[in-house]
């Protein structure tokens, strides 16, 4: 099997080309295999890249322990980039479905590369079923979480899949590796939920790191990143724009009050390529 490690502010996948080989078998347990870090390509999960019906492509994504994703919004910029330098769609503005939904990319293209791509992510999903979540409010802004040992804020948006975004004065490597997981598993969460913390700099500058559903730590998360975006309009913290820092790198973000759509750009980069024994 032929693959092409791609990252995109170094949340990094696997991606297999299934316009020109088949749909591999069995994906849940070749994301696991591919993702190990030690024995396996490395990386943070894998995607299909795939032929669809009604746009330019369709991707499909698992994480690196194998359970289904739906949505990456760094991922789906690299999906782009490899749509348009390996020849499949040569535009510079394309359409890409995940999990029922469809996105428009604009590629920005240097040296007849693409080297940034700015994501239409749609309009964030704040109603706590559809979230999904059991905690109250609609939207479900600065709710308390009781955990054993803390009580946290917690602003829950969905981007396409969970997210629970807490604000705090200093990110810790005890809150991420320690909390983070214990939230993701929370009762009040029935499928799980990624989980962002996020410090801010100013109303135009935040700092983010993420626990991710199925992951773990990521160096970058895109649909994190426009969650937290949202959470800080939703609560007064920040403007509608926004620039977060991810120990990966910078991503933009707007939430735009004329269409409601929430738009992040930032880079996509090919890493290397190789074959899989299948």
């Amino acid at each position: 099997m032929r693959f092409t490690k791609m990252q995109g502010a170094g949340n990094d996948y696997i991606y297999v080309d299934c316009f020109a080989q088949p749909v591999p078998e069995r994906p849940p347990e070749l994301a696991r295999a591919v993702s190990d870090r030690h024995f396996g390509v490395g990386g943070d999960g894998l995607v299909l890249i795939c032929p669809s019906e009604n746009v330019d492509a369709k991707m499909r994504m698992f994480n690196a322990d194998g359970s289904a994703s739906e949505m990456c919004g760094n991922a789906i910029r690299c999906v782009a980039k490899y749509l348009y330098d390996h020849n499949i769609a040569r535009r510079k503005t394309l359409k890409i479905e995940s999990a029922a939904q469809v996105f428009t990319l604009e590629l920005s293209v240097t040296n007849a590369l693409v080297d940034r791509v700015r994501v239409d992510m749609g309009e964030p999903i704040l109603e706590a079923k559809q979230i999904p979540t059991t905690l109250a409010g609609n939207p479900v802004a600065d709710v308390s979480l009781t955990l054993p040992d803390r009580d946290l804020q917690i602003t829950c948006v969905s981007m396409g899949n969970p997210h629970c975004v807490t604000f705090v004065d200093e990110i810790t490597d005890e809150l991420v590796h320690s909390v983070g997981p214990r939230i993701e598993h929370d009762a009040h969460f029935p499928n799980r939920v990624n989980v962002e913390f996020v410090e801010v700099l100013s109303r135009q500058e935040l700092r983010q790191r993420t626990w991710e559903r199925g992951s773990g730590e990521t160096l970058a998360c895109g649909t994190g990143a426009s969650a937290a975006c949202v959470a800080g309009v939703l609560t007064g913290r920040t403007e509608r724009r926004v620039t977060i820092h991810l120990l990966g790198g910078d991503l933009e973000l707007e939430w735009n009050e004329a269409d409601n759509h929430v738009y992040k750009t930032g880079p996509a980069v090919e890493v290397f390529s190789g074959d899989w024994p299948c």
